[in-house]
């Protein structure tokens, strides 16, 4: 993994966790901003699971190359 996208998933995941902290500090939640956080959260979950599935993939093919020796 090169550390331009270890750096996107470690920001993505610091991001969501304070989407999640902003939530639980809140007494009441202002709907309209917490929308905003549910979409941007979302976003956050699909860009993570794409590139995990990346990475996925590419043990794969180390593993099928190792394998080969």
């Amino acid at each position: 993994m090169t550390k331009k996208n270890e750096d996107n998933l470690t920001l993505s995941l610091q991001k969501l966790e304070s989407i999640v902290n902003w939530f639980e500090s809140q007494e009441e939640v202002d709907v309209e901003e917490g929308l905003k956080k549910i979409r941007e959260g979302a976003e956050l979950i699909q860009s993570s699971r794409k590139r995990f599935k990346e990475v996925e993939n590419e043990f794969e093919e180390i593993r099928n190359v190792l394998e080969k020796e």
